[in-house]
């Protein structure tokens, strides 16, 4: 597999393949990452990749192995056996800052109904938990207090010697998705079209145990909760399956702001027709979020936005970013966005600001797409030019990284190693630098000439 991307029929040499690849041409003169190693150690679709530390990550997926990598060389370095059935959450659970002694802990949960606690610098199962009545869908670790939860049918907080400190009764045999921590020891859970929050009570010296309360109910979401994030200290956001972005106070739980425009049956009849969107559902689905201080990115169906968290709306979008739905973003420096897809490809956009000046007459089309009408022309001379001269912005596409030969299902960036993708075809490439990469050959080279004396050979 992949032969025909590096370099014909060789065998590879190892679990890790390197080979100069094919040139990506002029049009990508902004994509770094020209060289790639290939990574083979599983036997099933790699779902999830999650970070230990600055030069270490680990992969799991179908196969229920999980295995631990070195994010600069390739070189696998641990192999983690114990679960029976696919993997369905894993994260990294980091040692507190004041006990150098302890080990930092990689939680997997499987299918299996269990979760295992592994040390990730030996390899080692701690311990595996088998308490469960049904599929662990989603772990979260709460730092500040030392503590994990663990999210299925019902919600359970674990301590750090895999204490069970208390859990809730059967919620749903939809079960939790997904959760974020938020303010007030409190956590937000996606429970099929609902978001339950939690507080957790901490033991004091009248109430020596662990206990948690279900505060409220949320039924602002039409249909099922797929994504949920946090902005900041202050908010979250949570996007459904048709196309529901909403923006949540994080200390009141009151929606500070939607967008439902992604799936809006109303034409806008004088919309331009290339830009309306496309109203079936796989399409609008919001399958993932990232967010900055300024933005928020959202994966929709096989197109990108980016909603303003100042402005209230969405300033730039490609709504085929991608030729099926795109799986997971992140944003990377400089401005600059990755996506990848269920169409095997792996992308980098940069977002370029245009200014709308007031001398140009602004499209209405653009701005019925997003709700806001036609611009009132009877408006006085100060209100049509805030108007106008609105910045908006747009997403080019600056890089196409072609190696998959199936759905990538999500990716890590490592700002020093590369990126490291995984997906259906059992594979993780690990994408390097190219130039950074010749640079560091041409200094061994150098190293190695100078340590044998042939650098500067004696004159004979």
């Amino acid at each position: 597999m992949l032969r025909w991307l590096i370099g014909g029929g060789r065998e590879p040499q190892g679990l890790a393949e390197k080979a100069a690849l094919q040139t990506l041409g002029e049009g990508q003169g902004q994509n770094p990452y020209t060289e790639l190693l290939v990574l083979e150690a599983h036997r099933d679709i790699v779902r999830f990749l999650v970070r230990l530390d600055d030069f270490r990550f680990a992969s799991a997926g179908d196969d229920g192995i999980i295995v631990v990598w070195n994010a600069q060389t390739g070189e696998k370095l641990l192999e983690l056996r114990g679960h029976t059935q696919k993997i369905t959450a894993v994260i990294a659970f980091p040692p507190l800052d004041s006990c150098e002694a302890s080990s930092q802990l990689l939680l997997t949960a499987s299918a299996d109904r269990t979760v295992g606690v592994w040390d990730c610098d030996t390899g080692r199962q701690i311990q595996r938990v088998t308490c469960f009545q049904s599929t662990v869908k989603c772990l979260t670790v709460l730092q500040r207090l030392d503590i994990w939860l663990s999210g299925g049918s019902d919600l359970g907080v674990w301590n750090r010697k895999l204490d069970l400190l208390c859990k809730t009764s059967h919620l749903s045999d939809t079960g939790i998705s997904a959760l974020v921590e938020i303010p007030g020891n409190c956590v937000a859970a996606a429970v099929g079209r609902e978001l339950i929050i939690f507080r957790l009570v901490t033991p004091t010296e009248e109430l020596p145990e662990w206990d948690i309360i279900e505060v409220k109910r949320l039924l602002d979401h039409q249909d099922n909760i797929l994504s949920l994030a946090n902005i900041n200290d202050t908010g979250f956001v949570t996007g459904s399956h048709v196309g529901e972005l909403l923006i949540w106070d994080a200390l009141d739980w009151t929606v500070q702001a939607c967008e439902r425009t992604f799936w809006s049956p109303t034409p806008q009849l004088d919309a331009q027709q290339e830009i309306k969107l496309c109203q079936k559902q796989n399409d609008i689905s919001i399958n993932h979020f990232t967010c900055d201080e300024e933005n928020i990115f959202a994966a929709v169906g096989r197109g990108l936005y980016v909603y303003n968290l100042q402005l209230k709306r969405v300033i730039a979008c490609q709504k085929t970013a991608h030729d099926s739905n795109i799986l997971h973003i992140d944003k990377l420096p400089n401005r600059q966005l990755i996506s990848c897809s269920e169409d095997g490809a792996v992308r980098m956009w940069e977002v370029r600001e245009k200014q709308q000046l007031a001398a140009e007459p602004v499209p209405t089309g653009f701005f019925n797409m997003w709700g806001f009408g036609r611009v009132n022309k009877q408006a006085s001379q100060p209100v049509k030019k805030q108007e106008d001269n609105v910045t908006t912005c747009s997403l080019e596409l600056i890089g196409d990284l072609i190696g998959h030969s199936s759905s990538v299902e999500m990716f890590l960036y490592f700002e020093d190693h590369g990126l490291v993708t995984c997906s259906a075809d059992h594979l993780i490439i690990l994408w390097k630098n190219g130039e950074q990469e010749s640079g560091l050959r041409s200094l061994k080279l150098f190293q190695k000439l100078e340590e044998n004396g042939d650098l500067y050979p004696e004159s004979t």
